[in-house]
């Protein structure tokens, strides 16, 4: 099974973490990373796409990603 998470944060080193905790436990990088503007808090916000496949698990939508 291939699993998809979108990780997403503040524009800072929190958000460095988070994805490096992922690669760290199998994840991949898909695509670039994006980075928006919330006009709101007046910051800027990080994403990345991540994916990791998995064997012998099947695909339900109430797990938690992550726990993979």
């Amino acid at each position: 099974m291939k699993l998809y998470r979108f990780l997403t944060g503040p524009d800072d080193a929190s958000f460095c973490h988070k994805v490096t905790a992922a690669l760290n436990k199998g994840w991949h990088l898909f695509g670039s990373p994006t980075y928006s503007y919330d006009a709101e808090t007046k910051t800027m916000k990080c994403g990345q796409a991540v994916v990791k496949d998995v064997d012998g698990v099947e695909y339900d939508p109430g797990m938690k990603l992550g726990d993979q």
